[in-house]
């Protein structure tokens, strides 16, 4: 037997170094199991090297853009292998950033690939095929997830390719097309239509973002098509032809079938679990539709193994991955924290504009029998937005008519994915309308918005 340990975490994504720093602050001898890079997907990935290279898309438009400011730029290329490396750069460092942590907490990284066996024993196998076997108290799974493939989308990683392959392509496409349209699928869209592309999305329900208020998917759609992006709802993608230079693409639509020509494929239509070559079924535990079964703190039904993040029912989210891993550590240690509240969960998507969300639209809301008030207040009314040149968008927020509980807040525009959080704060301490009218936001702010767009709910708006 190599080590003993109270926590062994198999998967260091937003759940599992999350997990294991705070298992770590609560006085546990922590190992954790990766075979691949520290992070997982979301910090070499997802989340971070797409913002980055989101951010090289919006600099490129602010220099295209540069005489609305006053600003005289002769000529700008995008230097599209240049924001490549960007991007991995700044996933590298934040890697290391992980590594980091991890010694200045006493946390034991152990490579390889990790399998639960008898015992609570976690079976590791290196690259070298050498396995070792670990013990431990408690055992947490935080495997994540991957690009969910469709049987008539296979991904090759050259013509029809995934997230992974979309960031790191050695050339720019001249022709793309999109099959989904969720958060990967429009922030792609967005990044390769700044840079000079032509994107096409293909989405099989009636409007983009679905998830999102109606109101935020049709304003964000609007605004796609200003920039040339072509939308296509409701429709689907039967089969690629990959066999010449580029893809014929087949696409069922209202109106019949339709062949688009790209060069590139991008499949953005979901997530897959990572569940195979646990031991998961060995040891017993019960899995249902592709998920880990578990309790409000992430218990399985087997005794001292626990499961978060992608592998279980909620968002698919990091930061939903890291509020699980934190609970479910801080009951193993003994304590007593408050479940999960999965209807307080913040969206974003960081496409331009920019959306955010948290809790209910408004037609959920109507559907659960709330009687209800909206509100909403344009960007376009906004003196920090039209100082900014950020006028497109706006901040909607839903409450209950009878008790002034905050419902739902949808926001579509600049910087909105940092301006969510007043709601998620507000909605958790249980705010009601009222008390954000009455609450002095800063001028000139975008946050004002929010201010605002409470007031238009009851009456009360002055500048619009």
């Amino acid at each position: 037997m190599a080590s003993q340990y109270d926590l062994i975490v198999i998967g260091s994504g937003p759940g599992g170094y999350v997990a294991a720093i705070r298992a770590s602050q609560l006085g546990m001898k922590v190992g954790i199991v990766e075979k691949a890079e520290l992070g997982g997907v979301c910090l070499n990935w997802g989340c971070i090297p797409t913002k980055a290279l989101l951010k090289s898309a919006q600099v490129f438009e602010y220099i295209n853009h540069a005489a609305d400011y006053g600003i005289s730029v002769k000529e700008s290329t995008a230097d599209f292998k240049g924001m490549v490396k960007r991007s991995r750069e700044v996933a590298d460092s934040n890697s290391k950033g992980i590594d980091f942590l991890f010694k200045k907490n006493k946390i034991e990284v152990i490579k390889g690939h990790g399998t639960l066996s008898r015992g609570k024993q976690v079976k590791v196998t290196d690259a070298a095929g050498n396995t070792t076997n670990y013990e431990a108290k408690n055992i947490i799974m935080a495997t994540g997830g991957r690009a969910r493939e469709l049987p008539n989308l296979p991904m090759d990683g050259k013509k029809v390719i995934g997230y992974r392959e979309a960031m790191t392509l050695s050339e720019q496409p001249k022709k793309l097309v999109i099959v989904g349209s969720g958060a990967i699928g429009i922030e792609f869209a967005y990044f390769y239509n700044a840079l000079g592309t032509e994107v096409t999305i293909v989405e099989y329900l009636p409007n983009i973002v679905p998830v999102e208020d109606v109101d935020i998917s049709t304003t964000l759609a609007r605004s796609f098509k200003k920039k040339g992006i072509k939308i296509m709802t409701q429709s689907e993608v039967t089969k690629v032809d990959i066999k010449g230079k580029g893809c014929k693409v087949s696409v069922h639509t209202k109106k019949g079938e339709e062949i688009l020509d790209c060069d590139i494929v991008l499949s953005a239509v979901g997530v897959s679990t990572n569940l195979e070559g646990l031991g998961i079924e060995s040891q017993g535990i019960k899995i249902e539709k592709g998920k880990v079964v578990v309790d409000e703190y992430y218990a399985t039904n087997v005794p001292g193994v626990y499961a978060i993040g992608d592998i279980v029912l909620g968002q698919a989210l990091a930061h939903v991955a890291s509020a699980e891993g934190i609970i479910c550590v801080e009951k193993i240690a003994g304590q007593s924290p408050q479940p999960l509240d999965y209807g307080n969960i913040p969206g974003c998507t960081y496409c331009s504009p920019e959306i955010s969300s948290v809790g209910m639209t408004e037609k959920e809301a109507l559907a659960k029998g709330y009687e209800i008030k909206v509100g909403k207040f344009p960007f376009s009314a906004s003196g920090k937005a039209k100082a900014s040149g950020a006028t497109e968008g706006f901040v909607k927020v839903i409450f209950d008519a009878k008790y002034g509980e905050w419902l739902g807040a949808h926001m579509i525009g600049a910087n909105v994915t940092e301006m969510i959080g007043e709601a998620v704060v507000a909605r958790k301490l249980e705010t009601t309308g009222y008390e954000i009218i009455k609450s002095v936001h800063p001028h000139p702010t975008m946050s004002e918005a929010i201010m605002e767009a409470a007031a238009d709910a009851y009456g009360e708006v002055i500048h619009m």
